[in-house]
This record gives C-alpha cells, structure tokens and sequence, in this order.
C-alpha cells in the first residue's frame, strides 16, 4: 500500500484492523443495499482480494458476512467461532441492548464488537452503560488514531484473554482529526501474536445451539510453561494463555501524568523463563488483574514500536490540580481545549480532566494511580440519554473508587448529565459545572446543553431492493387497486421516519388506523345520504345508498365504488371534493405489511410478534433473501427462527412459505388465501440473491437449489382447519427441512389425518418425489372411481377445502345425499384431485371455507394453485358450482368485507372464465345468518339436485345436523366424553376439542402460556399446554386450614400463584395434565369441589362480603350456599374421572350423587353459562346488576333477612364490532321471601333453559333471552311454572361497589382486615412475600377469610386477644399497607396473557403499570383519596365487569385498548364507547387532562362517571340495547 495514501475516519481504522485480524467479519448494516461506517471499505477490501493476517481462508480474504441491524446479527457469531474462527462485529450501538442474551453467552469468547455509538449526531453512551455487566472489556477510543490502536488492542487482548471484547468510540469526536497513515502490517502481526492465533484456529468448541456456552468461563493456566499459547480449548473449554514476560518496562504511566506515581500492574509478578518447567498447575478463571496485565503488555508493545502511549485511565492537566472533570462522552478536545485556554482567574483553569480507556473491568486502584493526590473534587459528565437508575453509572463508579476505598481522597463528587453542547457554549457549560462542584450544597444530575441533541439533518435512504419487487408486482396483479401497503418503503408519513416507517410495528399501527378510517368514512357516507340538509343529486344519492348498503359486500362495493367516483368527481360539490379526498376508501382494500427476513428474528419481542399475537386479520409477506448456497450450512442456528415454524406454533395464524421462481401459482394461491383468511397471515417468501442487482438466473438457480434440497418447502398451513379435523399442513413442494417435519410430527392434526388416510400419509411425513405424490392422487381417484363401476346415473365429483371440518362434513354429507339420488358421487379434498382430471369431469361441485384473509383452507391451495393461472384447461364440458362458507363479520374493517368467501368466488370466476357452466349460482354460507352456514346452504343445495335432475327423488333418509355444542353435551354421557381416555394420552399434554369444552363443566380450561410460545415454537415444541382449574366456593368464604390447602395446590400442582377472581373463588394456573386429576382430588379433600365452576350451569354464587356485620353477612352467605347446592348438576362423571380411589371406585368426598340423569338442566345443561350474585346495600360489591340473576338482599324490621328483590338478565360478554352483542344490566322482576329465594332462581334458570337460544352461542345469555322476550313476558314465564308471583320490589339503596380496606369491627366485637390485592394475585416476588405471609396468617388464624367481588381479601373474624399476632404478622410481610391512591384500590383486572386464549391485549399486567403514570397528576390534582372505578380486560367478555367501571379499557389487539367513560359509580350503569384502539400515549393524552379537568369542575359529591356525563363528553347508557347508540367515537374495526 502506498505511504501517501490516508485513514480519514475511525470507521475505516477499524474497518482495516478488523479486516486484518478476522476469519469472519459480521458486517451488520441497516439493509443489504445500505453500507456502514465499516461495510464500504470491508467490501472494498475484499473485492481487491487484499490478505488478512489472519485469515485461514483459501484465498486468505476474510469471511465477511452483511446482517440487517434488525436480524439478530450477534446469533451469527456463534458457529464460526465455535468452528475455530475469529470473529469481529463491525455495528452501530443500536442493536446492544436487544443483543444482551448473546452477549451474556460470548463474552467467554475472544470476539471483538466495534461499536460505533449512534445517534451519529450526539452519541448516547447509555447503550455501552446498560450492557457493561456482560462479562465483556470495554476498550473506549476518542481520537482518529486511537481508533486504529485500540481496535488492534481489543483484537491482541481477545486472543490472549479468551474473552469478549468492545471497542466502542463516537465517529463525531475525531471528525476533525488529521488523516493519519495506514497500520503497519508487520506491528500488527507482532501485536496479535500469530502463535496464539493459530492455537485458536485449530481448536474446536463444543455445541451447536446458542444455549451451549451456558456457564462457559475464559481460563488462565498458571504454572506451566506454554510454548503453544492457546491450548486445551477442545478438551476443557478455555484459553490457556502465556505469561506476559520482559517486554514490559518497570513503569507504566498515563499520559499527562505524573510518569513517578504509576506502578506496573505485572512488576510485582515473578515472570517465568521459557527454560522453566513447574510441576503443580492451576487453571483459575481470568481476573481483572490478567486482562490488565494482558492490555498493559499489548500497550507496551505498541509504545515500543510506534511510540504511542495508553493507560486504563488518562489524565491530563497540572499536578497539583484541586479539581477535576472526568468525561464519558463526546468531544473531550472540545472539553480539553477550553480548559488549557482559560484565563487565569477562570472557575475552571487549572482544573484537570480524566478519561478512561478501559472502562470493564473497572480498575479503581489505577484510577486513584492516575490521578493526582491533590484532586479533592470530581465533576462528573456522563452522556447519558436513557438513564435507569437515579445516578448516573460512572458517578456510582466514582462514587465506589474514589470515597469509598482506601487511597480515594477526593472529598466531593458531583454528576452531570451531559447533553449537546456546540464549541461556542463549551466554556460555559464548564463555568456551570464547576459552580456547582464547588458551592456549599453542589446538586446531583444537573444537565449541563440539550439533553435531546441537535435535529439530525441524516436521513437513511430506505429503498426496496430491485430484486424484491416480484412479489410486489405478483400482489399488484391480484389485488390491483384494491391494495394497500401499510409500510411500503417511500411512502409519505409525516414525522415519522424512513427507518420507523418500514418495520412491522408501524405497520401494523398503520393498518389499525387505517381500519378505523374507512369506519369513520362510512359512516361520514351514511350521515350525508341520511342528512336532509344534504344538497346530493337523487343519482348520486341512491349509488351512495346502494354503497353504504353493500360495504361488506366487496364486490358490489367495488363496482359502485367507480361509479361513485366518477359522479363524485363530475359534481364539484363541497361534500364531493370530501368524499373525493378519501375516495381509495370507497374500495374494500387488501392490507399488506410487507418486510425481509429480518422481521423474522427476535420474535418474542418484534413487531411480527405483535401481529401475530393480535390475532387480528392482517396480512404479512416477509420476503426472505438468503442464498442458500451461502447460508444452509453456517446460518443453521437462524434458521431456528423460522417465522414461518414460529407463527404454525402460534396456532391462530395462516401461514405460508412460497418461492416465485419455483411455484409462481402457489405464490398467487397463499397470497389469495392468505388475504381470505380471517385472522393474521403470515406469507414468507423466498427471494435469494447476493446483492440487489443479481440476475433473475441468480435468483432462479439458488431458489431451484433451496427447494429441491428441502431448505426452503412450499406449504400451507392453515390452523382453522382444526375444528373441521382437516389436515392444517398442505405441502406444496417435494421436501421438507427436519424442523419442518419434526413439527409436523408432534402435530396432533397431522396424526388424526395420517390415522383417518394412510394411503395419503406419507407425503405429510416423509421426503418424497412429486411422481410418488401425482401416483397417489392418481390412485385415489382410480380407487374412487373402480368403487362406481355398475353404478347408473349421472356422476358428481365433490371436492372440498376445509379448515375447521365444516365444508368437509357438508361434502360428505351431499356425497351421501347424492347417492341416495342414484347418483355417483366422489367425495375428496380439492389437495387430493389431479387436477388434469378436471377437463374430463361431466359434474363437479366445490365446498371451501375462508382462510386466513379470504384465502383457501390449505387443502384447497394447491387445487387453487394450479387453476388460477392456468390458461391451457378447457372446460368447456364441465358443469360446476361452488358453495362457501364464511363469516361476514370476520373481517370486521370494512375495507377488508371482500374477504368473506373470497376463495370460492374467486374459483366461480376462474371456473366461468375457462369455459365452465354453473349448475347453480354460487351459494354463500353465513355464519352471521339465523343458522349460520346452514342457512344458504339449504338454498343452494336443492339448486343442485334440481340442475341434476334428481330433485324429485322420494324415501329419502333423515340425516343429522352438524355437530355443535349442544351436540357436544347431549353425546358426552352427562359430562364424560372422552375426558378419561384424554387424560391417559401421554403423546401430547393437550385433550381434545370437544373434551375441552367438557373439562370447562368440571371447572377447568386448557390453556398454553403465551409468553412461552416464542420460545416453544422457535425449538418446534406443541404450546406449553396447562390447565387453568377454578374452584367453586359460594360467597367466597375460605377456613384458614381450607387457605394453606389451597397454597399447598398452587406449590404442588400449579405455578405457585393463585387467582383470587373477580366470582369470590380461588383459580390456579400452570396445571399441566398428568397433575390435574392430583390438583382435583386435593380440592376435593379441601372440602372444596370444582364442578360447575365453569361451564353451561350457574356457577359459583356470590355474596357480598359485609366485613362490618357479621351476622347479617353469615345469614346472606348461607342462603348463597343454599342456591349453590340447590342448582348443582346431578351427574357422577364428575366423581368418576377426578375422584376415584386406587381401587377405581367412586370416591365420593365433596358430594353422594349417584344418579345419572339431570332433574334440573337435563343432558343438555344450559344454552350458556349462568351466573347469580347477592348483595347487601349499601354494599354492591359483587356488580349485582351484571349478572343473570341479581339478588339484592332486604333487611326486615326485626334486623334479620327478610328476602331479596330479584334482578335477571344482567350480563357482561360483547364481541368487538357485533353490534347485535351487548353488555346489559338485570332488570328487576321483584321481590321473594328468603325461604323461597332458590326455587325462584331455580324457575328463572329454567326459563332460560327452555327458551334461551341454542343455536347462536353469542345470542345465548339470558340477557338477550330477556330481551328477546319482553321483560313482563319472561317475568310471566317464570311465575307461571313458580306457580306465584314476585311481590313488588323493596326499597334500597346503594353507597359504592368498591371494597372498603383496613381494620373494622363488627357488631360483635370482632375485628376484620381487608388486603389490597392488587387484581386478586396472590404470589410472592423479592420485594413482597404476600404469598408466604398469607400462609403464615392462615396457621395461626381462628376466623375466616372471604374473597370478595373486587379480588381482594378479608381477615375475618379476629377477635382482640389475636391482634397483636395478626398485626405483627401483617407487618413482617408488609400486608398491612392500603396507603395506595383511590384509583389503584378501585381498579381490577382480569387475568389475559400469558395464559388466557382469549386475550388480545395485556390487562393484570399491564393496568398497575398505567395508574403508575396516573397517579402522578392524581396527586397534583387532590385526587389521591377519591375512588374512581377503573378496570382492564383483555378481551370483550367482560370477566372483570369492565362495563360497569367509571372508565374502562378493553383490549382489542396487543397494546391497544377501546377506551369507555360514563359508568356508574354503584355499578348500576353501564358505560359507553369513548375511544377505540388507542394505546398508552393517547390514553395518558385523554385521561391526564381529564384527570384535571375533573379536579377542577366537579360538583359536591359528584362521582367520575356522573362528571363525564354532565360535561358531555359521553351520553349514558340508558339500557343495554343502547350501549352502542350515540358513541363519542364509533369502534375501529382496525384492530
């Protein structure tokens, strides 16, 4: 290399260190066509073929590798370095902190990370502080040359260490540097140490997943004379490294310092000769006395050959200095020049200034080295951006070195934060710092410049590489201008950025809002059609009608919608040019997020995850561009990322792998299917390619080789086909990877089919060629075919795409009906037909569900696949038709309505197109309609037969409907099912579909925990399947022994919390199956039972809980228990499955049925679950308005119970954008006698029981029963089989439905104390032992505990000799605190993630974290004592009452909530939509003022709901039928 040439960045320092010093090179980059810092030049270095020092390549030219910044790029460290390889990371600081696990894992490794600190414009050094503690050194560099030296130290000190380590260093401190000389190669190779080097080349360490290097330690052996100075790395794991010998000088010194005050940290250490042999060796772990030892001899090597000094620590400025400023941050010349130009009478001349160099390990003792004695003040300046703890990092290191150990001396330490400080304000931000370093009381974490930077004028340049838009092009085709990108790179979003724009959680919010934008739209249509003031030409207004009457009808939609537009834009009216702004949303659009590969990594934390998560119905394509060639081998441990085996294991997503350049039809079908689908799909699409610019060949020949050898599969996976017990895997290619087929062999799916068609199932299990997979369709249909042989009549070919069994059962069932006509009929899966057959075919129908965002079930995609595009297929004979199954409110975003039956309308074109005549018009299946599917159904099929002239067939067989719940129940034998033989299955630690529905009578529910499934489903594990199990406990009233039985269940059987609910009972979480029949039996022997705690009978009965009258509660509670036993189920399954003794005999512990049959619900129970509750005014503590039955209790004269007023119909479940769902509280029939309170309760169930809806489960709660029937028609109904009548209601009146905490006392002397229970967990964590205090109080407690409506719990029943005991007790474990602000003791939430299958959105967990961020303007407003109700759910159904609350959130995808305000205080009125998707900004951006506004304008007395209302900001909600009447926002169908 010529001399004259020069370095002029650190980026290109390092860049040819690295380069020089590196096997491989992880080049981590914003994008492939986006260079680095760093890439440029590796590149350049590269394409010249230009020799590494190092390199045990062929060629000599280091390995390197370009990761996206946002793909994981430290898990490609891992395999070369464990094959031997030495491996350098040139990255910015942004992907550290996301890196912390891998970081943990190589810090035992010699890998060297370059990080260049971003931003770029004013670097933040929190990103080196928050990962300091990863067992990695840290070597800083502030100037041009030091870059160049301290890379070569990191590199030098990696090999001689064994350890990790980072080099970090601000590009924008050195911009003004003079260019300086290149490295000399010769230096170089002396300061790696080539010895050692190839020691480490030619060792090999064990493992192959990112998990193996767990409890890996860098060694060092002492002793022995190392003439190989990297040894025994294979055979113990570690680096043995030499003994530093004569090189080093007897001193040591900083730079700028006092040269006779530093001491070698090795002068001290006897050094060993080469000639000395020590018997007695010793292999201790590297201390940070040996990484100084080793960098202090790197450093005297480099002193010695090009005369630069380094130290860890380096101080500059006079010796006898009082005060000093130590710099972690940008521009210390900047810093250093001012100080040295100082006037004399300046506060900071004279001061000095310290840096470090290496800063982990800390070395204190050499800080206090370099320094001068003299220095008695320390000014602090910490660049510190995203600060975690009150003090600053260094500050705590100073902090500890410099007055807390021997030696410090320095009486004052100040810290700063340090922000942007241009050259012209360094001076006075110096003058600044040292006034307060050196007044009488300095403050702690002064900020010193801007702490947000100045605005960066650097912008990426995000573009979409050439290659990749195929797949563009390919959804452009099918959807044209029905498309939407939500995050197509380019696209104008203002304020956010290029970067931001293009990931997938910008996306998915773009999708969201975008959503509720049509709905906004729409509604803007309808109010202008209805508006008289509307000045709308009568054509226009009827298109506009016919429009606003067709929106889910995509279709019709779509047609209108150009007819629209066009009057619109030949109009020029006001309302026009509205309309005409928006007009992309006339138009039901097919929504995208479109992103690479790197989506796919980190997946528990990505915004993939989210969507996923969600389970709303967004469509993904994820375009993968690794060549196979390159990476099927060394990127093996990535792969197990595959976002595709990641979202099958999701369970809820339709997913697909595709590959342009091998299957163009199958890349249309996934994309179509994928766009049907009612819910998330994910499309990953292969696209390999080297470099944007390759050639289609490139890309054709690496797809070919990825394809054929089985490392890229085309399959389809559509989860929906589950409940229909279809196959949910359709392989589209040849092969499949082992992590595909190891999936594939633990799915229960794959085994129900392989049992049901084992002719078809080795192409699911095994490798196969596509002639094998052509002759088993072939002889299929030959099978099928020699069966007809001598049949007369027409023939029917019947194929079906079903992914929930719903289309297959109907298939079967016409094939059957068309039998019985005399026809020949052939019945199979569209997967399994040749299509070459189909010209052939005389009749053909077609049954297919929706999928995914309006695609095919997967067993109708390759049938899809190879006619859709296909222009060779004449059916000119063929007679056909198509019925579809679908749901028109699955896709409740407007702009998404075209998905409903879109793969069978689909097919209707293609089919008419290729010359095809329909026997009939293609029939719609509703799930919306009356009879769901059956509805249209039973239209088309008559058409059918009548087509096929054998409509007037007579004798015809009666045939079964399809199996539904009701089904379920009546076949189940009162209960059993197959829950027995489920629970014996030891291949899966799942049951069966319909034994869950069963188990949910039993009192528990399947579950998996969400937070595992990433991980599960990264390693190709079924979910981590467990049972929730609640038990049944009237009014909520536990003994102290029944307390610590119920522990011991959690400890034992469960994962060690338990769930106080918002239904006065114990819930246990985490039981896996083989414990479940253990945890029932010990509930049991608790004298506790679980039957009925869930299901389609009335559940646990409530009561209030009354702390403060005890006797008047203990005659309530027992009428609670009395109704209990009184509608408890009859049947002896329970006892058999659960409670049998080793003999097998019937234990019979919490009951003695033995009969088998239901006086009271019968063998199909009720149509749905069945709640009542008491409350005791002025208490209403239990919501007594939102349950079936409400029972309000009445005190007679005497003080005793007198009866109840009875309220029926209350209700809580809604299903979001189904406005035929509602919540509704109890209308009142009247009042009973207490001694006739359960036969009245008993005659209103059985109301339900007989008239409630049977077919709509969503119609099927009493409230809409009520509804439905008029409330004085149903209150008739029940007094007629009651055989009287309800009395008119008595008066009462209601004061809160909150608890009320602390110690009260009761009418009889004794004590009761109720805990907050912040939303009913009971667990214990470092902080707060509430678990274990809790049992500690059961053992020696002599009263009761009552769980209570709010999940909370009372002490109860303690008398004044126990006190002290008790409060002792409370103290120690710190239950004794309710200090909490009003707004936290008033909220509840319910369980959602990580184990309810239910939730969209995070609620127990996440609703402490937002009254966190309320309660400070709570406080500053007066508000800490007022109790407003404020609860969280999950999802809709309202398992913690959310629609009764003063304000309310409600989850509808992850992070986002529909906010609702306007409840009443006493629980008797229900709240109403106020916002609809917003998330944690916009909630804190609504409540905070309002917060204050409510401080500020409220009247005496006035309660939160009550204010929202009287302000206007929300109407009430008179009644449950107009909950979603005059909304201050209509609901987002977005999420």
């Amino acid at each position: 290399m010529a001399t004259t040439l020069k370095i002029r960045s650190p980026g290109e320092a390092v860049a040819r260190i690295a380069y020089l010093s590196s096997d491989t090179i992880i080049s981590v980059q914003p994008a492939q066509s986006i260079d680095s810092e760093f890439s440029s030049h590796l590149y350049r270095y590269a394409a010249r073929n230009d020799k590494s020092i190092v390199a045990g390549t062929e060629n000599g030219v280091p390995e390197i590798q370009t990761v996206r910044s946002n793909a994981d790029p430290l898990l490609s460290v891992f395999t070369p370095i464990r094959n031997g390889k030495l491996v350098s990371v040139t990255t910015t600081s942004s992907i550290l902190v996301a890196s912390v696990p891998h970081l943990y894992r190589l810090a035992a490794l010699p890998v060297v990370i370059h990080v260049s600190l971003h931003p770029a414009h004013y670097a933040d050094y929190s990103s080196i502080t928050a990962i300091r503690n990863t067992g990695f050194t840290f070597l800083q560099s502030e100037t041009l040359q030091e870059a160049q030296d301290i890379a070569l130290t990191a590199h030098a000190l990696a090999i001689k260490s064994g350890k990790g380590v980072i080099h970090f260093f601000d590009a924008l401190s050195s911009a003004e540097d003079n260019h300086i000389p290149f490295e000399d190669a010769e230096v170089v190779k002396e300061i790696l140490n080539l010895g050692a080097v190839k020691a480490f080349q030619s060792s090999r360490i064990g493992g192959t997943s990112i998990y193996a290097d767990d409890g890996r330690v860098a060694t060092i052996t002492e002793g022995v004379t190392q003439t190989t100075p990297m040894t025994g790395v294979e055979g113990a794991s570690s680096l043995a490294v030499e003994t530093i010998a004569s090189e080093l000088p007897s001193k040591a010194s900083s730079v700028g310092s006092l040269k006779s005050e530093r001491e070698s940290s090795v002068e001290s250490k006897a050094t060993i000769s080469s000639a000395t042999t020590v018997e007695n060796a010793t292999v201790r772990p590297i201390s940070s006395d040996d990484v100084y030892n080793f960098v202090s001899a790197i450093w005297a090597q480099l002193k010695q050959t090009v005369g630069r000094e380094y130290t860890p620590f380096q101080y500059s400025g006079p010796s006898n200095a009082e005060d000093a400023v130590f710099i972690f941050g940008s521009d210390v010349g900047a810093f250093a020049k001012a100080i040295d130009a100082a006037k004399p009478g300046e506060i900071y001349a004279n001061v000095g200034v310290v840096t470090v160099r290496l800063y982990r390990p800390w070395l204190g003792s050499k800080l206090i080295a370099t320094i001068p004695k003299s220095i008695k003040r320390v000014a602090v300046l910490e660049q510190i951006r995203r600060k975690t703890t009150k003090w600053g990092p260094l500050l705590l290191d100073l902090l500890t070195t410099l007055k807390a150990s021997p030696g410090g001396g320095v009486e004052t330490i100040v810290g700063h934060q340090l922000g942007y400080i241009t050259a012209d304000t360094v001076g006075q931000a110096l003058r600044g710092v040292f006034q307060n370093l050196k007044s009488e009381k300095p403050f702690q974490n002064l900020e010193v410049g801007n702490p947000h930077g100045p605005e960066s004028s650097q912008v990426q340049d995000f573009s979409q590489p050439k290659v990749e838009s195929a797949y563009m092009k390919i959804l452009d085709q099918i959807f044209g201008n029905r498309l939407y990108l939500a995050n197509a790179i380019g696209k104008e979003n203002a304020g956010i950025s290029p970067e931001l724009a293009s990931t997938p959680e910008f996306g998915f919010g773009s999708l969201l809002a975008r959503k509720e934008h049509r709905q906004k739209f729409i509604r803007e249509v309808q109010t202008a059609v209805a508006s008289s003031n509307t000045a709308i030409p009568e054509e226009l207004k009827s298109l506009l009608s016919n429009w606003a009457a067709s929106v889910e009808d995509d279709k019709k939609a779509n047609e209108l919608a150009d007819q629209i537009i066009a009057k619109l834009e030949a109009s020029g009216s006001p309302l026009s040019k509205q309309l005409l702004s928006n007009q992309g949303l006339f138009r039901k659009e097919s929504r995208w997020l479109v992103g690479s590969d790197a989506w796919a990594y980190d997946l528990g934390n990505s915004g993939v995850h989210h969507v996923i998560a969600s389970g709303e119905n967004i469509n993904t394509l994820i375009i993968d561009s690794t060549p196979y060639s390159e990476r099927s081998a060394a990127d093996a441990a990535r792969r197990k990322k595959d976002i595709g085996l990641y979202a099958m294991n999701y369970g809820n997503a339709y997913v697909a792998s595709v590959a342009v350049y091998s299957s163009y039809t199958q890349v249309l079908q996934a994309m179509i299917e994928a766009d049907q689908f009612d819910g998330p799909s994910v499309v990953v699409a292969y696209l390999p390619y080297f470099k944007e610019t390759d050639s289609p060949l490139t890309v054709l020949q690496e797809t070919k080789k990825a394809v054929d050898l089985g490392y890229w599969p085309l399959y389809r996976w559509n989860p929906q086909n589950e409940a229909r017990s279809e196959p949910n895997f359709s392989l589209d290619s040849e092969r499949i990877k082992n992590e595909l087929k190891d999936f594939l062999a633990r799915d229960n799916h794959l085994t129900l089919l392989m049992k049901s068609h084992p002719e078809f199932s080795s192409h699911l299990s095994e490798d196969y060629g596509s002639e094998v997979r052509a002759l088993q369709k072939r002889n299929a249909k030959d099978a099928y075919a020699q069966l007809l042989e001598g049949l007369f009549g027409a023939p029917l070919t019947i194929l079906f795409a079903s992914d929930g069994g719903n289309a297959e059962s109907l298939a079967k069932r016409l094939g059957n009906r068309g039998k019985a006509r005399g026809l020949k009929t052939i019945v199979m899966a569209m997967e399994d037909y040749p299509i070459e057959d189909l010209p052939t075919e005389e009749n053909i129908v077609i049954l297919s569900s929706t999928a995914g965002q309006g695609e095919f079930p997967q067993n109708g995609r390759a049938f899809w696949d190879a006619i859709k595009d296909n222009t060779e297929l004449d059916l000119a004979s063929v007679n056909y038709s198509i019925f579809a199954l679908g749901d028109s409110h699955y896709w409740p975003r407007k702009q998404d309505k075209h998905y409903y039956n879109k793969p069978a309308k689909d097919l209707d074109r293609i089919m008419s197109n290729l010359g095809a005549k329909r026997l009939a018009d293609i029939g719609l299946g509703d799930d919306q309609d009356p009879d769901a599917y059956q509805t249209g159904y039973q239209t088309w099929e008559p058409l059918i037969w009548q087509a096929l002239g054998v409509d007037k067939v007579e004798g015809l067989p009666e045939e079964p409907p399809p199996i539904t719940n009701e089904d379920i129940k009546i076949e189940s034998n009162f209960l059993r099912g197959t829950i027995e033989e489920g629970l014996k299955d030891t291949t899966t630690a799942a049951i069966s579909a319909s034994d869950q529905q069963l188990t949910k009578f039993h009192g528990t529910y399947m579950q998996d925990d969400r937070d595992l499934r990433d991980e599960r489903k990264a390693q190709g594990l079924e979910p981590a399947y467990s049972f929730m199990i609640r038990c049944r406990l009237p009014g909520g009233v536990s003994t102290p022994k029944q307390w610590i039985q119920m522990d011991d269940i959690s400890n034992s059987f469960g994962n060690e919390t338990m769930k106080l609910t918002t239904r006065q009972t114990f819930q246990f979480h985490g039981v896996v199956k083989h414990n479940l029949k253990s945890a029932m039996k010990a509930i049991n022997q608790a004298l506790m039972t679980t039957i009925a705690a869930c299901g389609d009978v009335n559940r646990n009965v409530m009561c209030s809980s009354l702390p403060t009258a005890s006797k008047y509660h203990k005659e309530v509670y027992s009428w609670s228990k009395k109704i209990s036993d009184h509608l408890l189920p009859a049947t002896t399954a329970y006892h058999e499955i659960w409670l049998k003794d080793e003999n097998d005999k019937k234990t019979q512990i919490a009951g003695n049925a033995v009969q088998d049959f239901e006086p009271l619900y019968g063998p199909t129970y009720l149509p749905r679950k069945f709640k009542i509750t008491i409350a005791i005014p002025p208490h209403n503590d239990t919501d007594v308005y939102a349950h079936d039955i409400g029972l309000i209790a009445i005190k007679g004269r005497d003080g005793n119970l007198a009866g109840f007023n009875l309220l029926a119909g209350g209700g809580m479940g809604v299903t979001h954008n189904n406005k035929k769902t509602y919540p509704r509280t109890g209308s009142m029939l009247g009042y009973v006698a207490k001694e006739q309170v359960h036969i009245a309760c008993e005659k209103v169930m059985l109301v339900q029981r007989d008239h409630g809806d049977r077919k709509n489960r969503k119609h099927a709660r009493l409230k809409y029963t009520i509804d439905d029937m008029g409330v004085d028609v149903f209150r008739g109904k029940v007094e007629e089989i009651w055989g009287q009548k309800f009395d008119k209601a008595k008066p009462f009146k209601f004061q809160s439905n909150i608890d009320t905490f602390g110690w009260q006392k009761d009418e009889t002397g004794l004590n009761h104390f109720t805990y907050f229970i912040e939303n009913g967990r009971i667990e214990d964590t470092a902080d707060f032992q509430m678990k274990t205090g809790l049992r500690e109080i059961a053992k020696v407690h002599k009263g009761e505990f009552r769980l209570t409506g709010n999940q909370h719990l009372i002490l109860s029943n303690v008398a004044d000799a126990d006190m002290p005991k008790m409060k002792q007790l409370m103290a120690k474990y710190k239950l004794d605190n309710y200090q909490f602000s009003g707004l936290r003791l008033s909220s509840s939430a319910c369980v959602a993630f990580p184990t309810c299958g239910l939730a969209m959105a995070e609620s127990e967990r996440y609703l402490p974290e937002l009254i966190t961020k309320l309660e400070g303007v709570i406080e500053e407003n007066g508000l800490r004592q007022e109790s407003i109700v404020m609860r969280m759910t999950g999802c809709p159904n309202g398992c913690a009452r959310p629609w009764l609350a003063e304000v309310a959130f409600v989850g509808k995808a992850f992070g986002a909530y529909n906010m609702y305000l306007g409840g009443g205080y006493h629980g008797q009125r229900l709240n109403k939509l106020y916002r609809s998707s917003i998330k944690e900004d916009e909630i804190l951006e609504i409540m905070k003022p309002l917060l204050k506004r409510y401080s500020v304008e409220r009247q005496e007395g006035e309660h939160f709901g009550d204010f929202v209302i009287r302000i206007g900001m929300i109407k009430p909600t008179t009644e449950g039928k107009t909950f979603h009447d005059d909304v201050a926002e209509e609901e987002s169908d977005e999420e």
